[in-house]
C-alpha cells in the first residue's frame, strides 16, 4: 500500500499547488457593483472543479506511468518504417493541396505558415537533433535573414531572388559567430548563451532605430515575383495576371507563395539527408552521442559545431528571407523567444532527428491551434492538454527511433524503448 499513498500524497501536493496558481484567476471574477465602482466576486465552484481535475488528471498520470503495458520490441522500428509510405503521402498531397476544389485561400495561407515551421524546425533538426546542441536563440538567424532582405531591398534596390542567397550566407556567418563563445559549453549552459545570444539580436534591432526602424520595423519589402512578372490585383504589363491573360485573383500570389517555401523546406530536407550520410552527418552524430568519444576518435569537434551551427544557421536565414517577402513588413516583435520555443518544441515533440517527425509536429503546433480559432478561449487549454497527453504517451516524440547512417551489415533501426534502456 505503500505506493498508492504516495501516488496521493503527490497529486495532493500537486492539487495544492494549482490552488495557489489559480485561485487568483479562476477564484475570483472582478465585475462593476451597482454603485459605479468595481467588487471582486468569489467563483469557488470554479476555483474547486480546477484543483480537483488537476488532482485526477497527475493521479492518472502517476498510475500511466506505472501500469503502462510494455510496449513490443519492434514497435519503435515499425513506426520509424511507416515513414516510407507516410512521406510520400505527405508530399503528394503538399504538391496538390492548392488545386483542390473549393478550398478556401485561409487554409493555403496556412500551409505556407506551416511549411515555414516545417524549414525552421529542420534547419534547428540539424543543431539540436543531429549533432545535440541545444539552441534557445534560433530566432535570431530568422530576424537576420528577414532583416537582410528588408536593407538589402530599400537601400540597394534588390530583389527577392537576389537576396536568398545573401541572406542565408549572413546568417551562416552569425551562426559561426555564435558558435565561436560557446565550443566548449555544454547542457545548460550552452542553452543560457544562445538564449542570451537570441535576446541581444532582438534588442539590438529594437534600438537601432537609424538603421532597423526600431519597435516600427520596416515596411514596403518588395514581393517575390516569377520571372519578372509581379502578382497583383491589376492586369496591367509586367503582372502575371497580365502576361497570361487570366483574371487577377488573391489566390495566385498566395499559391505562389506556398510553392517557393515548399520548394526552400525540400531543399532544406534534401541538403539535410545528404550531409547525414556524408563524413559531416555522421560526425554530428558522434558528437550527439558522445563528445568524449568523439574526441578520441580524432574528430574536429570544434569544426563539426561551427559547421552544425552555420548550416542551421543558413536555412534559418532562409526562411526569415522569405517570412519578411511574405508579410511585406517586419519589426521585433515578429521574433521574440517564444518563436525559438516553438520551433524548439516542434522538434522535441516530433523526435529529435527526425525529419518527419518535424512535419508532424509543425502540423500539430501550427495547424490544430488555427484550425480551433472558433472556440476562442478554449482554444489554447485544449491545446495544451493535448501536448501534456502527447509528450506523456510519446515522451520521446512521435517518430522516436535512430537509425545508423552507416552501418556493418544491414542497418537496424533503434527504437526508443531500447534508448531509453541504455542499449542504444
Amino acid at each position: 500500500m505503500t505506493r498508492p499513498v504516495e501516488m496521493l500524497k503527490d497529486a495532493a501536493m500537486v492539487a495544492f499547488f494549482a490552488l495557489l496558481i489559480f485561485a487568483p484567476f479562476l477564484g475570483v471574477q472582478l465585475s462593476d457593483n451597482d454603485a459605479g465602482g468595481l467588487s471582486l466576486i468569489p467563483r469557488p465552484a470554479l476555483l474547486a472543479a480546477a484543483v480537483g481535475l488537476t488532482f485526477l488528471a497527475r493521479l492518472l498520470m502517476l498510475l500511466w506511468h506505472d501500469y503502462r503495458p510494455v510496449p513490443p520490441a519492434g514497435l519503435g522500428v515499425a513506426a520509424g518504417k511507416s515513414g516510407k509510405y507516410i512521406a510520400p503521402a505527405l508530399l503528394v498531397f503538399a504538391l496538390v493541396m492548392p488545386f483542390i476544389p473549393g478550398l478556401p485561400n485561409a487554409y493555403i495561407d496556412l500551409g505556407v505558415l506551416i511549411m515555414t515551421y516545417v524549414m525552421l524546425g529542420w534547419g534547428l533538426n540539424i543543431v539540436v537533433g543531429l549533432a545535440g546542441l541545444l539552441d534557445l536563440g534560433y530566432v535570431a538567424f530568422y530576424a537576420v535573414g528577414a532583416y537582410s532582405f528588408a536593407l538589402l531591398a530599400s537601400n540597394f534596390g534588390l530583389g527577392f531572388w537576389e537576396c536568398l542567397p545573401i541572406a542565408g550566407i549572413l546568417a551562416a556567418c552569425w551562426g559561426m559567430f555564435l558558435g565561436f563563445p560557446v565550443l566548449r559549453l555544454r547542457g545548460d549552459y550552452l542553452a543560457i548563451v544562445t538564449l542570451a545570444f537570441g535576446e541581444i539580436i532582438r534588442l539590438v534591432i529594437t534600438n537601432w532605430v537609424s538603421l532597423t526602424g526600431g519597435p516600427n520595423g520596416l515596411t514596403d519589402i518588395p514581393r517575390p515575383t516569377l520571372f519578372g512578372l509581379k502578382f497583383t490585383m491589376g492586369a496591367e504589363p509586367g503582372t502575371f495576371a497580365g502576361f497570361f491573360g487570366v483574371h487577377p485573383h488573391p489566390s495566385q500570389r498566395i499559391t505562389f507563395l506556398y510553392y517557393i517555401i515548399l520548394a526552400l523546406a525540400l531543399l532544406t530536407n534534401w541538403v539535410t539527408l545528404r550531409l547525414r550520410r556524408q563524413p559531416l552527418g555522421r560526425a554530428w552524430e558522434a558528437l550527439r552521442e558522445d563528445e568524449i568519444a568523439c574526441r578520441s576518435l580524432g574528430i574536429n569537434v570544434r569544426n563539426t559545431k561551427l559547421t552544425a551551427f552555420a548550416i542551421g544557421a543558413m536555412f534559418g536565414g532562409f526562411a526569415g528571407c522569405f517570412f519578411a517577402a511574405r508579410d511585406g513588413f517586419i519589426s521585433p516583435d515578429s521574433f521574440t523567444f517564444m518563436e525559438s520555443a516553438t520551433v524548439l518544441a516542434i522538434v522535441v515533440l516530433g523526435g529529435a532527428g527526425s525529419q518527419l517527425g518535424v512535419v508532424l509536429a509543425a502540423c500539430v503546433m501550427i495547424g490544430v491551434p488555427a484550425l480551433l480559432q472558433d472556440l476562442q478561449i478554449y482554444r489554447m487549454l485544449i491545446f495544451g492538454i493535448a501536448l501534456v497527453v502527447i509528450m506523456v504517451v510519446r515522451p520521446r516524440g512521435f517518430i522516436s527511433t535512430r537509425k545508423p547512417t552507416i552501418a556493418l551489415g544491414k542497418a537496424q533501426a533503434i527504437g526508443a524503448e531500447l534508448i531509453g534502456q541504455g542499449r542504444g
